[in-house]
C-alpha cells in the first residue's frame, strides 16, 4: 500500500467527523495539490510518513474515531506520560508504516487548574496533543473534493477539510525556532513548495490573510509572523542550503529558493 491509498483509507475511516478535522502538517501540503487553483508541479512532493489531523477543543465529535480506525485496520499506540497519554494509529509496520495522530490548540498558560500540565484532550475516543499555533492552522481551512477523477485513490468521494496555504505556512514561520535542524530544512522546501503551487495567485493569498486570518489572531502573532520571514530568508543560509539538496528528483539552487520565498511571503504577509 503507497502513500496516497493510505491516506485515504485514513480519510474514509473518518468519513463520520471529517465536518470536524483539519488535515495539517505535511499531508496539507500534499493535498493542495489537488486544490483547482494549484498549478500542477512536475516534481513529487516531500515524502511524509505521518498524517496530522487537528480539531478544536470544542468541536462537537460523537461516536468513536478510535474504534473507526482500529476497524480500518490502523493499531493503536499509547504515547508519552500525559494523562490522558497521547494515540498515536498505525497502518502497516511501526518502523515503515504510515501513521496518523491528532493535534488541538494550546492556548493560556498551559496548565490545568490543578497546575498539572495541559497537554492533551480526550474526545471520541482518541487523545489529542495540545500545541501552540494549531489554532492558526483551524483557521478558514479550504475544502477539497477528493475523488478518483482527479487521481485520488478513493472509493467514494470526499470533502475534506485542508489548512489553508496561508496558515500552513504561517505556522512553519511561527515554530521554525522550535525545530531541529533537519526538520527547519524540510519547512523550508514546504514554503517553498507550497509557494510556486499558488504563486499565480498571491494577490488572493494576501487577500486571505489581510481579511480573513489577520483579525481572527493576536496582533503579536501577526507581528511574529511577518517578523520570521524576514529574518528566515533576508539572506542565505545553511538551512536554505539543506532545504535545497532534500529533493532528489529536481535541481534547486539556494538563492533562488530565498528569493522565491522572500518575494512570495513579502507579497503575503508584508504590513505595510
Amino acid at each position: 500500500m503507497n502513500d496516497l491509498e493510505a491516506m485515504a483509507r485514513l480519510i474514509n475511516a473518518l468519513r463520520p467527523w471529517l465536518a470536524h478535522l483539519v488535515v495539517i502538517g505535511g499531508w496539507a501540503h500534499h493535498l493542495l495539490r489537488y486544490h483547482p487553483d494549484a498549478r500542477a508541479p512536475a516534481h513529487e512532493p516531500l515524502h511524509t510518513r505521518d498524517a496530522d489531523v487537528a480539531f478544536s477543543s470544542s468541536a462537537p465529535l460523537k461516536g468513536d474515531i478510535s474504534e473507526a480506525l482500529q476497524s480500518a485496520d490502523f493499531q493503536e499506540e499509547l504515547r508519552g506520560e500525559h494523562t490522558p497519554p497521547v494515540t498515536r494509529y498505525w497502518l502497516g509496520d511501526a518502523d515503515q508504516g504510515f501513521y496518523v495522530e491528532f493535534l488541538a490548540p494550546l492556548t493560556g498558560d498551559g496548565l490545568r487548574r490543578d497546575g498539572q500540565a495541559d497537554a492533551t484532550i480526550a474526545k471520541a475516543g482518541v487523545t489529542a496533543q495540545k500545541l501552540r499555533h494549531v489554532d492558526l492552522l483551524l483557521i478558514d481551512p479550504w475544502c477539497l473534493l477528493l475523488d478518483k477523477a482527479i487521481g485520488f485513490p478513493i472509493a467514494e468521494p470526499a470533502n475534506v477539510l485542508v489548512a489553508n496555504p496561508v496558515s500552513f505556512i504561517g505556522q512553519r514561520l511561527l515554530i521554525h525556532h522550535q525545530r531541529d535542524p533537519m526538520k527547519r530544512a524540510q519547512d523550508v522546501l514546504y514554503i517553498h513548495d507550497t509557494l510556486e503551487l499558488f504563486g499565480h495567485r498571491l494577490d488572493a493569498l494576501r487577500t486571505e490573510w489581510r481579511d480573513r486570518m489577520q483579525p481572527r489572531l493576536a496582533a503579536k502573532t501577526a507581528t511574529d509572523i511577518d517578523r520570521s520571514r524576514e529574518v528566515q530568508f533576508g539572506a542565505v543560509t545553511d538551512v536554505i542550503r539543506e532545504a535545497a539538496r532534500i529533493p532528489q528528483d529536481r535541481t534547486l539552487r539556494s538563492e533562488r529558493m530565498r528569493a522565491t520565498c522572500e518575494y512570495g511571503l513579502e507579497r503575503i504577509f508584508d504590513n505595510d
